[in-house]
């Protein structure tokens, strides 16, 4: 697109563009554009981490998890003003509240060209066993109110499942100029390079990565985990992932401790090197009740691990049933147990399976064929 120079990408944590955008952005700069990225919360610290990337950071506020339509509103204008300022050829607005207050800010300064991503559709999306909550059913219906005013002013909308448009857009009667499904957002697959299980030793360990919440599914691994104990007790369960105490379905520090001084969980706390722990380990499961394209399971098929994943929106992106691992209904440990029993009994398809991930990284999940994609569908 001739004269097309000025590209601003709206998010929310300063983190997400040192962690998942930096590529994106990489591959941005090489095309000589300028690059703009919009931060509401951050440190000085990942502000200069923009800065090395070639970007230019700016912050703005965003009330990411309040509903208050005054503030809202108030944001929306101030973030419009920014907007207009650097006047941008394109915006282009990833997670949900700037998608919805990033789009209605950019067509109120009259660019061009605006573009959102949903990488999921967050938990008031996903089905709870006990259904949602009254609070959940009231930010759902506010989020899909929302979501009716600013998608359909989008050039385009990329999700990154083919689930997700069909339970917001579908189910909602949301009309969108135009749809792109893109799949995941990428990895650099020499960060989480192949290494291979050359010998497999007893005991088979299985491991476990994400936030210690109910909708990631711990509660489901931790249930698994002593069904399989009671018949192969010298197997491992390692879990890595922060406590969210403030959470009500989050795992609580007092079970944790249990759960650890009675062997049936393995907890290191924070580490720094979650690769080497995935490549220490056999299998990797995420029971999570809904996804984007969950990053920890990209990162375990590069690195050559067999997955046990939910059969649910996003999560099952990432297996294909009986080839690189195993679907399993969601809420159910005791589905989950018999897969995990099944490659004790069967170890050498930890090997075969796992190598399978890999070929589906490689050919799915490369962040330098992902961004020529996602490039590509912001018409660039």
């Amino acid at each position: 697109m001739n004269g097309f120079r000025k590209v601003m990408l709206i998010g929310t944590v300063a983190s997400s563009f040192l962690g998942f955008r930096a590529d994106l952005i990489k591959q941005l700069l090489l095309k000589n554009y300028k690059v703009y990225a919009l931060t509401s919360e951050y440190t000085q610290e990942e502000l200069k981490g923009i800065e090395l990337l070639g970007a230019i950071p700016i912050t703005y506020e965003l009330n990411r998890g309040g509903i208050n339509p005054l503030a809202d509103a108030k944001a929306t204008y101030a973030l419009s003003k920014k907007i207009e300022d650097i006047n941008p050829d394109l915006v282009f607005s990833y997670f949900s509240k700037p998608v919805i207050f990033g789009t209605l800010a950019a067509k109120l300064a009259k660019v061009p060209r605006v573009i959102g991503m949903l990488e999921g559709l967050g938990y008031t999306f996903t089905e709870q066993p006990e259904g949602l909550s009254k609070k959940a059913q009231l930010i759902k219906s506010i989020q899909v109110l929302l979501y009716k005013i600013a998608l359909p002013q989008l050039d385009n909308i990329i999700f990154l499942n083919p689930d997700d448009p069909k339970d917001l857009l579908e189910a909602y009667h949301i009309k969108v100029k135009k749809l792109d499904v893109l799949g995941g957002i990428g990895l650099d697959l020499d960060e989480y390079n192949y290494q291979p299980i050359e010998t497999i030793d007893s005991p088979i360990s299985f491991l476990f990565i994400g936030r210690m919440l109910k909708e990631k599914g711990i509660h489901d691994f931790i249930a698994a985990a002593k069904i399989v104990k009671q018949s192969y007790p010298n197997v491992q369960f390692t879990v890595l992932g922060a406590i969210d105490s403030s959470n009500p379905g989050a795992l609580q520090q007092s079970e944790l401790d249990r759960l650890v001084s009675s062997n049936v969980i393995n907890y290191p706390g924070q580490v720094d090197d979650v690769q080497k722990w995935v490549a220490d380990s056999h299998v990797f499961v995420l029971p999570s009740y809904r996804e984007g394209v969950p990053r920890s399971t990209q990162e375990a098929m590069a690195i050559g691990r067999a997955v046990i994943t939910t059969d649910v929106p996003g999560c099952r992106e990432t297996v294909v049933d009986g080839v690189n691992g195993f679907l399993v209904e969601k809420w159910n440990p005791q589905s989950l147990a018999e897969k995990m029993i099944y490659f004790i009994e069967h170890p050498e398809e930890i090997k075969k399976m796992g190598y399978e991930s890999y070929k589906i990284a490689q050919d799915k999940f490369d962040a330098d064929k992902v961004n020529k994609r996602l490039i590509d569908m912001l018409g660039l």
